[in-house]
């Protein structure tokens, strides 16, 4: 048999070992990376504390011209949400859409696909050690808000320690539903009006714009059926000391849920959307 008409020899499949590996590679590009550029990275630390500082300014107003409390939250309380959300925030950075988007148009997801490893493993190693130099950023911004607003934060030591765990697992929850979003790439240009869509049901449903139980009942029981919630809302209020044990139990189990399922849902898709990908760019 010629050379020509040999068949081409399997790769061997990746142990755990070989993807622990893969995982600190990437991981050590981010945190050289972010690390690298770091008045780039205070700045948009910055960009991201806007958002958060407006919410908390027009929430501890409205609490202070309600008598101290609105919808179970003291001023004060109001103010440990928000710095803990800048925390969660930039903790659960992901690769957006749009970032999606520019790597099938600029080619660089053709490369990728050279590999002998799924995109998705990549970024996954890639976004873990993101969050190193990112919450090294964070600290100063952290502590300095923490000084100017006294904020109100209790919680009991089982649930300092369950918050990194919530934490992760709320990283995972919205990288892979960030993901599933920029799988639409593949059938259409034209991506901007959902990516929008999609953004205005996180900011409304996440406990990002308020805390969910200041919403109306109607838009809580929304929020059970969406994965929002287990990215903001859920980390936010463990580290302020406001879910009881049993709470907790449901609310790790219901991130566990969406990730599976987000996992399950990105590995069916993606063979569909591979048949539909072109190579284009430089």
């Amino acid at each position: 048999m010629s050379a020509a008409t040999q068949p081409a020899q399997e790769l061997p499949a990746a142990t755990l070992s070989d993807r622990i590996k893969m995982y600190m590679v990437a991981g050590r590009q981010a945190i050289i990376e972010q690390l690298q550029y770091r008045l780039a990275n205070m700045m948009f630390m910055v960009h991201i504390l806007i958002e958060p500082v407006i919410y908390l300014v027009v929430w501890t107003t409205v609490s202070e011209a309600q008598g101290g409390s609105v919808g179970g939250y003291t001023t004060a309380q109001f103010a440990g949400y928000y710095i803990i959300w800048t925390l969660v925030r930039q903790f659960n950075l992901s690769m957006g859409p749009h970032s999606f988007h520019w790597r099938i148009k600029e080619g660089r997801l053709a490369a990728e696909l050279l590999r002998p490893v799924h995109p998705l493993q990549v970024d996954i190693g890639y976004y873990l050690g993101y969050k190193i130099p990112q919450v090294i950023y964070w600290l100063p911004m952290g502590i300095l808000l923490w000084l100017l607003f006294r904020p109100e934060v209790n919680p009991e030591l089982w649930q300092i320690l369950v918050f990194p765990v919530a934490l992760m697992l709320a990283f995972f929850v919205r990288f892979l539903f960030m993901w599933v979003l920029g799988l639409v790439c593949f059938w259409t240009e034209r991506v901007d009006a959902i990516f929008e869509l999609y953004f205005v049901l996180e900011l409304l449903f996440s406990g990002r714009l308020v805390p969910l139980s200041v919403m109306p009942a109607w838009a809580q029981t929304v929020a059970n059926f969406m994965p929002f919630q287990w990215t903001f809302y859920f980390p936010i209020e463990v580290l302020l000391g406001r879910v009881d044990p049993q709470a907790l139990g449901w609310g790790l189990l219901a991130q566990l849920a969406w990730i599976t399922g987000g996992y399950l849902f990105i590995m069916l898709v993606w063979k569909q959307a591979i048949k539909h990908f072109t190579a284009v760019g430089s």
